[in-house]
């Protein structure tokens, strides 16, 4: 039976945010000369608020935002880290290109709050609780970093995150973000394409999957030396090479206005929009071409839950609860605020055609 779905930019007028409100964040920049040639960056305003105790909020998507603009000054959290800032990201990061007005790299609905995206995070690296990243992370260095290229490639090596990154331009995306355990969130990342990076690897013809490792550092990781984990260190991930290279895919080093927080995943991490949020892996050292479907860390732990593809699905529920609806943060745990889950997350147009053929039942 074919079921027409609902389109991702269908969304009730209730849900949805003025563009202006978050475009005034831009204008009112421009209109103080942070984003002129030769004046601050927005970066270096950000990071003079944290030496004074006060960071620019994420917007209050809200009528009281739209009054005061999105240049809100609130004080910033005790338990966020920005402090490891690499110098050349800094400077990307306030060079970005803009989020589009239009397509598939943007969205009309309303933006999770900045205090949110930055303390409620899965980083088991760092805990079990959402919480722990933010409190555990404070120290995580991430200058230098090296991310090692591997496998059916014809540039292996040691490359710094800098090299890595140094010959492309980073922009803004604004994605809706699902977590497996049905919560969501809408973010606004900076980032690169992820197929633009691979490209320069120069991939074989034999390289049919990429895969992705997290540091591995349990002297500064607390959670991979609890003694109560059961995963299998370092994390790991990966995708179908049709897959990375699609457009929608995204390594992302900032979000909001600055290079990412240690919780979210500093330095470098991926954004698969379509997918569950654990396919999303944190702090990546290492990138693997290879000939046969790679394992991925929570596969390993519970093939039976979690697969492979991790694909939106809200006909597909988790053996222990149902995915057709999420709970879009912020909102109360008893007085959740829960919309439908939309298949491919929303990006359905997108990305329907990678998987044509496939049962995405078998395939989850």
């Amino acid at each position: 039976m074919l079921i027409k779905i609902k389109n991702c930019r269908d969304v009730l007028s209730s849900e949805i945010t003025p563009e202006s409100v978050y475009r005034s964040r831009r204008s009112f920049l421009q209109g103080t000369g942070v984003l002129a040639s030769g004046g601050l960056t927005t970066t270096s305003l950000i990071s003079a608020s944290f030496l004074t105790g006060t960071s620019i909020s994420a917007q209050k998507v809200n009528a009281q935002s739209a009054a005061q603009g999105d240049a809100l000054i609130a004080r910033a959290p005790q338990d966020l880290n920005l402090a490891a800032k690499p110098a050349f990201l800094v400077e990307k990061v306030a060079l970005r290109r803009p989020v589009p007005d239009s397509g598939p790299f943007t969205t009309t609905e309303s933006l999770t709050p900045f205090s949110d995206v930055t303390s409620y995070n899965n980083f088991y690296e760092f805990g079990m609780d959402k919480s722990d990243p933010s409190t555990r992370a404070r120290d995580f260095k991430v200058d230098p970093w090296m991310v090692k290229v591997s496998g059916e490639t014809n540039k292996p090596g040691d490359y710094a995150l800098e090299d890595l990154l140094a010959p492309v331009d980073l922009e803004e995306r604004i994605y809706r973000h699902r977590c497996v355990e049905a919560w969501s969130m809408v973010i606004p990342w900076i980032g690169v394409s992820l197929g633009e990076v691979l490209k320069r690897l120069e991939p074989t013809g034999d390289a049919r999957y990429v895969e992705f490792l997290t540091l591995e550092a349990p002297d500064i990781m607390p959670g991979q030396r609890s003694r109560f984990s059961t995963i299998d260190w370092p994390y790991r991930e990966g995708l179908r090479m049709d897959e990375a290279m699609h457009p929608l895919a995204m390594l992302a080093v900032g979000l909001y206005d600055d290079v990412l927080p240690a919780q979210n995943g500093a330095p470098l991490r991926l954004v698969v929009p379509w997918k569950y949020g654990f396919k999303g892996i944190k702090s990546i050292v290492s990138i693997r071409f290879t000939k046969s479907m790679p394992n991925n860390t929570w596969r390993d732990l519970q093939p039976s839950e979690y697969g492979f593809y991790a694909n939106v699905n809200p006909t597909v529920s988790h053996p222990r609860w149902s995915q057709a609806r999420e709970r879009r943060l912020p909102s109360p745990l008893f007085a959740a605020r829960t919309i439908p889950t939309l298949p491919f997350n929303g990006y359905a147009d997108e990305v329907d055609g990678l998987y044509a053929g496939m049962d995405l039942r078998k395939n989850y």
